[in-house]
């Protein structure tokens, strides 16, 4: 049993970070291709996915732990908690912000950032059925099945997660969205991503744990998407140069700080809940 969950998890994060450059290499061959939309990109999305669902079929494993389930009894709250968490930590962060005189909000408008969030959920929902969840929900119980310990699966698969965005930071995403983020080069870009990434996964890991279904995170991601994104790509707000990689809602120290915090606040109620269970 141990020999074969080895090589699916081996098989299965060669495909994950393989899966980028080969839609770079799609790309390459094909001329036109939009950027940020293209069939390389599509590939590098869907890959992970189906690598889940082909090596579950093939290995005849079982297809629970990929949670597909809602599992909406007794869990209803962690599908607010996940909407909230991302409205709330910027709120602090852009709060933080205004008073450190690091955040400018005199271009920030209520109105269209609402539209623009609203406008974006649905795609969102269904991007992020693939974006890094089939890491949380196929690969984490099976690093747990080799009895990784909580903090080698967040950095394992926080990890991984980070690594499959790299062809995404160095290739698929404009310039523009790049230097909205942080004026530097695309790889330093790439090295603070992944960092940020295992930071973040630490909640994505939890909420799936606590809840054994991929929905909650997904609602995380997608709540993430269409708020933070805009937020400072659209302009609603400006950053005082030099200050983003401290308090940017996307990429900032004290906001991943304060993500760890949530995710390590979920694994504190995992675990207690285990030991009522268990006593």
């Amino acid at each position: 049993m141990g020999t074969k969950v080895v090589r699916n998890v081996v098989v299965f994060i060669l495909i994950v970070i393989l899966s980028g450059w080969i839609g770079v290499l799609v790309d390459s061959a094909l001329t036109e291709q939009p950027k940020g939309d293209s069939a390389g990109m599509g590939i590098w999305l869907v890959s992970p996915m189906l690598a889940a669902i082909a090596i579950t079929l093939f290995s005849k494993s079982s297809w629970k732990d990929l949670g597909f389930n809602p599992n909406f009894k007794g869990n209803i709250k962690w599908y607010f908690i996940a909407a909230l968490v991302f409205p709330v930590v910027t709120a602090i962060v852009l709060i933080i912000g205004v008073i450190t005189n690091w955040i400018d909000l005199s271009s920030f408008d209520f109105g269209p950032l609402v539209l623009v969030f609203s406008g974006t959920l649905l795609f969102n929902f269904i991007k992020n059925i693939f974006d890094g969840t089939p890491l949380f929900s196929y690969l984490t119980p099976r690093l747990v099945k080799l009895n990784f310990n909580d903090w080698k699966i967040y950095l394992t698969v926080g990890g991984v997660w980070g690594i499959w965005h790299i062809p995404y930071f160095l290739v698929f995403l404009p310039e523009t969205d790049i230097q909205a983020v942080l004026p530097a080069s695309r790889a330093v870009i790439s090295i603070f991503m992944i960092i940020t990434l295992i930071l973040w996964s630490v909640m994505f890991i939890e909420l799936y744990r606590v809840t054994q279904s991929i929905w909650p995170g997904v609602v995380l991601h997608m709540v993430e998407d269409s708020l933070i994104n805009p937020l400072v790509i659209s302009g609603f707000i400006s950053i005082t140069a030099g200050k983003e990689i401290l308090i940017s809602p996307i990429i900032g120290i004290i906001t991943s700080i304060l993500y760890l915090l949530v995710g390590l606040g979920i694994r504190n109620y995992r675990r207690q809940a285990n030991q009522k269970v268990i006593s």
